[in-house]
């Protein structure tokens, strides 16, 4: 495997025995005609059935209501998008010159459907069982986030939403750092707003090590929920 793909497989947690099957979920149709179009839906059904699965597992008193919109949640391109910023996805994206110019590696909706296409390759290459793992393995901190109460804010949105309502910049995030092997693996995150000092905070995740981030960075600042 070359070197982008191993790299790749480490941030997954998975390394494929066909490789074609990667190259393939990494490549969007504005590359040409064999594109990633039928891992992404294929994808989309297994990540709906596993999220759905957990969820009914996770919470055996909710309605189905409640956990449809969950799940939904859960599965938007938003957060999927969100999975894909958590392996630097869009570095190993394969797209057309158009979308190159264009940015096409940082779009919502393209990251969104090469983590679908990705999950349906995994499926291909090795079954449901890992398939299900890998996406339980990403969607961890978010499923334990999740309370069939109404939901808090999470640092990171409170944190944008203060900033939004003050005109003021955005917060501004970097990896200092990763350490440790893929399935134990260590990020330091530091976190920056205009006029104020940075935080540093670590996390299984780039996720978590930024929502712990934003905590501190709040807590420095005396926001409480109510204040905002």
């Amino acid at each position: 495997m070359n070197d982008p793909l191993l790299k790749l497989s480490q941030r997954l947690g998975y390394t494929f025995n066909d490789e074609s099957l990667v190259t393939l979920a990494l490549t969007h149709r504005s590359k040409g005609g064999t594109n990633n179009e039928r891992l992404e839906f294929l994808g989309d059904s297994i990540l709906n059935f596993v999220i759905a699965e957990d969820l009914y597992q996770r919470f055996p008193q909710a309605r189905e209501g409640k956990l449809s919109r969950l799940r939904a949640r859960m599965v938007k391109g938003k957060t999927l998008a969100e999975v894909a910023r958590d392996f630097d996805l869009g570095d190993f994206l394969l797209l057309g010159s158009g979308e190159l110019k264009s940015g096409g590696h940082k779009r919502e909706s393209i990251l969104a459907d090469a983590v679908e296409a990705i999950i349906g390759a995994i499926y291909l290459d090795s079954g449901l069982d890992s398939a299900r793992d890998r996406i339980l393995s990403w969607y961890a901190s978010r499923l334990d986030d999740l309370s069939l109460e109404d939901p808090i804010k999470d640092p990171k949105t409170r944190l944008q939403e203060y900033q939004q309502g003050r005109h003021l910049a955005l917060p501004k995030y970097e990896v200092l750092s990763v350490q440790g092997p893929s399935n134990e693996q260590v990020f330091k995150v530091e976190v920056k707003i205009p006029d104020a000092t940075p935080y540093v905070a670590e996390g299984s995740s780039r996720r978590s090590a930024e929502q712990a981030a934003a905590l501190k960075l709040l807590s420095a600042l005396g926001i409480s929920e109510a204040e905002e």
